[in-house]
């Protein structure tokens, strides 16, 4: 007669004609409690179902299914005995070694070896300083001097509301000018907030208002826009090389023309503007941005150093402090305005950074990565081809449509979501395929520890109240980094790629904070504040004179004035304590001869703050009022990545 139970009962090695409390045979002892040989305790064997239910004492109240599940899930991630430890073996091994054998053969002696590394050093940065020196001279320009280095975002009108009331603090408005000198790669330099032209909203493009038109070939640019990237669209300078010129302000213009120049498209304003500025056609300057001279540079002696170093710590921290030195230096510096300010700033920058490249070295993974290796093409290809695409990343993976991984942004951006849904399906199959090899070499159980870890304390900064979770490029690779403590040929691009990016995020933006308050991630975002509420202005029309007047609600708590924008300059600031009252109306006059639209916005304020302001309600050139539609508009800039923008 069978037993309904048999199939279990033979799977944990009983027989229904043994009695549970029978000792168990040392044949049946595989999985149960070991023995000491060395023992000398003569008392009978454990009983069954003691021994079975040992390692599960505490674990009672789990059901058996699941707790039999958990232990073969358990002994998989302890990984196969002994360990499989994953070992690159280069292909053509004769070929790939050849550099190794070639100094082992006619440079044999330390002695020599570290002769040559200090001159070879000491040809690197002579080489490199001597380019970089070559480039910070410009010719001077007859009448104007020696051109001096503007960046890519610098403007004659500050953003938001700094230049005062009707544009003072930013006067002269003409009859001033200089000689400028632009950096190369400005024309992908754009405004990631939205930014308001008149009635349009402009958002993810080069801010360059104006440009020749059809009646004047002179190229008249809106002082708001940026000089660099006006001067491209102008054809005064070249993007690639970057180069020098001549700008002069010209004063009030009207009727701004949009075109497309020189891969940027300028935007057009069908009104009138306080100061505007033009470039000089036929000056003679010369100077050359010499970042691609120095990538050769940098490129040729990092190739050579990796083809001819196995150590890994030597390849590693020359590696790390020459990629460092090109970003911070050529290829993505800081904001400055000198080449000493320039030097300093990423020296302050380079001594923390050296000590997290010794824990990422030492702690994370990268040391075991590299010892032993021996195929030193498939390195140079893949970990320092992976580093520079990284420390490049300013171009290299600037065409992905995500500038700052926060909701405002994604939302804003055309494609991001996208975006980023497949970086994430790329970074969990990888994340899988990685678990499956630290299982073959039983470390899977730590570093999913380490995650745990990481998760964990992402959880809690999620959960402060007031701050906000802000992943840098430092950040990302810090957290991804563990993940690749391992020799495989995978690992060599994603380790490089991500020391890449550890180098670009600390050598051009610094260790920026992880935790953030909501104004630091808003920056001139839209506040959602309040918004005036302005009744239907009243307009006289003239044969001289047009007029149109305004009248609003007096400011709710805790506001305590209105200002208000005539085509995105201040024209009008007033406050409750200065007798102002519900009927007190700001009027705007106009010739009317000149047809031409004008744009008025309204924002509450807060002492000397303004708020935000609502979209542009446009008195026509017919004299017709268009209403303003509901929602807040913006007037200010902001520089690429969501950092503070420097003027």
């Amino acid at each position: 007669m069978a037993f309904p139970d048999d199939e279990e009962m033979a799977r944990y090695g009983t027989r229904h004609d043994e009695h549970p409390d029978d000792p168990i045979n040392e044949s049946t002892q595989t999985n149960l409690l070991p023995m000491d040989d060395l023992s000398d305790d003569s008392s009978p064997p454990t009983p069954r179902f003691l021994q079975d239910q040992s390692s599960y004492r505490y674990l009672k109240w789990v059901p058996l299914p699941i707790r039999r599940v958990g232990k073969a899930i358990g002994r998989w991630a302890r990984g196969p005995d002994p360990p499989r430890v994953h070992e690159i073996k280069p292909f053509f091994p004769a070929i790939q070694e050849a550099p190794i054998h070639l100094l082992d053969k006619y440079i044999p002696k330390r002695r020599h070896r570290i002769s040559l590394l200090i001159g070879y050093y000491f040809l690197w940065a002579l080489t490199f300083a001597l380019i970089m020196r070559q480039s910070t001279f410009a010719t001077e320009i007859e009448g104007w001097g020696a051109p001096g280095n503007i960046g890519c975002t610098n403007t004659y009108w500050v953003p938001g509301n700094r230049c005062g009331l009707n544009g003072n603090d930013c006067r002269p408005f003409n009859g001033s000018g200089f000689a400028f000198r632009c950096p190369a790669n400005c024309a992908g330099v754009m405004v990631l907030n939205p930014r308001a032209v008149g009635a349009q909203e402009i958002n993810y493009r080069p801010l360059v208002i104006g440009g020749p038109s059809m009646e004047d070939p002179s190229p008249i640019y809106r002082s708001d826009s940026f000089i660099c990237g006006s001067a491209i669209h102008a054809g005064i300078i070249d993007d690639i090389k970057g180069g020098c010129g001549v700008v002069s302000l010209v004063g009030q213009h009207r009727n701004y023309q949009s075109s497309s120049r020189h891969n940027i498209d300028s935007i057009g304003f069908d009104s009138n503007f306080p100061s505007s500025f033009t470039f000089h056609s036929g000056t003679t300057c010369e100077a050359k941005d010499a970042r691609w001279e120095l990538l050769l540079v940098s490129l040729t002696f990092t190739v050579v150093l990796s083809l001819f170093t196995a150590s890994p710590g030597l390849f590693y921290f020359s590696i790390f402090t020459g990629v460092f030195a090109h970003v911070g230096l050529a290829s993505d510096p800081p904001p400055h305005g000198t080449t000493v300010g320039l030097v300093s700033n990423i020296l302050g920058k380079f001594l923390p950074a050296a000590f997290c490249a010794f824990v990422i070295y030492r702690y994370m993974g990268v040391r075991r990565t590299l010892t032993g290796l021996t195929a030193q093409i498939e390195k140079t290809v893949l970990w320092l081809g992976g580093c520079w695409v990284g420390a490049l990343s300013n171009y290299t993976l600037d065409w992905i449509p995500i500038q700052r991984l926060n909701k405002h942004d994604l939302n804003q951006q055309p494609g991001a979501y996208l975006a980023l849904c497949i970086i994430i399906v790329l970074l969990v199959i990888i994340f899988i395929k990685q678990i499956f090899y630290f299982q073959r070499e039983g470390r899977l159980i730590r570093y999913l520890g380490i995650y745990g870890l990481f998760i964990g304390a992402i959880l809690i900064s999620l959960l402060l109240p007031g701050l906000s979770l802000r992943i840098h490029h430092y950040i990302l690779a810090l957290l991804l980094l563990p993940g690749t403590s391992m020799q495989t040929r995978p690992v060599l691009l994603y380790q490089g790629l991500l020391i890449g990016l550890f180098i670009n995020g600390i050598a051009r933006w610094g260790f920026d904070s992880v935790l953030q308050t909501a104004d630091e991630l808003r920056g001139d975002a839209q506040h959602n504040s309040r918004l005036p509420k302005v009744s239907i202005p009243n307009i006289t029309l003239g044969q001289n004179v047009s007029t149109i007047s305004f009248s609003w609600l007096e400011p709710p708590e805790p506001f305590d004035g209105i200002s208000v924008l005539v085509n995105d300059v201040e024209r009008f600031r007033g406050y409750t304590d200065e007798g102002f009252s519900s009927d007190e109306e700001f009027e705007w006059t106009k010739d009317p001869a000149i047809a031409e639209p004008e744009y008025f916005r309204f924002s509450y304020m807060q002492g000397p703050n303004s708020w935000d302001y609502t979209k542009a309600g446009i008195w026509n050139a017919d004299g017709s009022w268009t209403v303003m539609e509901s929602g807040p508009s913006k007037v200010k800039s902001r520089e690429l990545d969501g950092e503070v923008l420097v003027i």
